[in-house]
């Protein structure tokens, strides 16, 4: 396993039994990093704020993360500018414990973080909860030009190329 980016670890047998107050912020090496590894054009800032809470083995984060991003369009490459300010829930346990069946979640349910050894690492949470709150598909203000040109008129219309001829398949059987 290659080393985390953006490590901020806690032993939970220093928490305590009450809530405790952290504050993280990714470093500019640490950013670029976390750049490279998912696909982003930059990463100006990235920080949290969060109550941990021990439940036995288990670790409970709640906080905000915040973000200044920029990502790749999909149509161009041009960049796309975001903002993350995103509120988070996790739940730390213990490696295996968080179960392989598959569980309805309600909108008050939180993120389960595995974690091995004595220590959970805020940090990598972080960063994984901040690339999932951006849009899987960025676009430029351009993008909608490059598309029509490639023969995309909308996201279910294709006029040219091989997926115009499936289109017009489907159409017929259909």
């Amino acid at each position: 396993m290659s080393a985390v980016e953006f490590s901020r670890p806690f032993r939970i047998d220093t928490l305590g039994d009450g809530d405790r107050a952290v504050e993280i912020a990714a470093e500019p090496a640490e950013r670029a990093a976390l750049v490279v590894r998912f696909g982003l054009l930059s990463l100006d800032a990235l920080s949290a704020t969060a109550t941990l809470r021990r439940e036995g083995e288990r670790v409970f984060a709640e906080g905000r993360i915040r973000a200044v991003v920029a990502q790749p369009c999909v149509a161009t490459g041009e960049p796309v500018p975001s903002t993350v300010d995103e509120a988070f829930t996790l739940r730390f346990v213990p490696e295996g414990e968080g179960g392989e069946e598959e569980i309805e979640l309600d909108a008050e349910d939180c993120d389960v973080v595995d974690y091995a050894g004595g220590s959970i690492d805020l940090g990598e949470a972080v960063a994984e909860t901040m690339m999932l709150s951006l849009d899987p598909f960025p676009r430029s203000a351009g993008a909608d030009a490059v598309l029509r040109e490639a023969g995309v008129l909308s996201e279910d219309e294709v006029v040219s190329g091989p997926f115009a001829a499936l289109k017009a398949l489907k159409d017929k059987l259909g």
